[in-house]
């Protein structure tokens, strides 16, 4: 599980740099699926795809949510984080990338996200 944290709203420019990022750190090759969001086509993504034959990009469905392993990634990163109130942005960002860094070496959780999704039992 890949994820980088913005202050902002991302743009085009943003989700090419993430990919980039998982093409500079994964062989061989790498198939991301994500939702229909705005930053996830135009140009720029569709030219990234046109020059690296390893990038392979699927989207779920519009309005699909239930269908999105990422959608149990958030809710657990929001239970854990219910309870506390930061201070600032800079304490939040901490508090999301220990989070993150709990779920990514967590087999079980990481199955749960995927398992609690309404995806056909032959993709979980």
């Amino acid at each position: 599980m890949y994820c980088q944290f913005y202050r902002k709203n991302i743009q085009q420019a943003e989700a090419c740099q993430f990919l980039r990022h998982l093409l500079r750190h994964l062989p061989g090759h790498v198939i991301v699926i994500w939702d229909n969001g705005k930053p996830h086509k135009g140009e720029l993504i569709y030219d990234l795809c046109r020059r690296s034959s390893r990038l392979h990009l699927e989207r779920f469905p519009t309005y699909a949510p239930e269908l999105n392993p990422d959608e149990g990634v958030w809710s657990q990163k929001k239970n854990t984080l219910a309870n506390g109130r930061p201070d600032d942005l800079d304490e939040l960002a901490v508090s999301l990338n220990k989070t993150y860094r709990s779920l990514r070496v967590s087999q079980p959780k990481l199955r749960w996200c995927i398992h609690q999704t309404e995806l056909p039992p032959f993709l979980r």
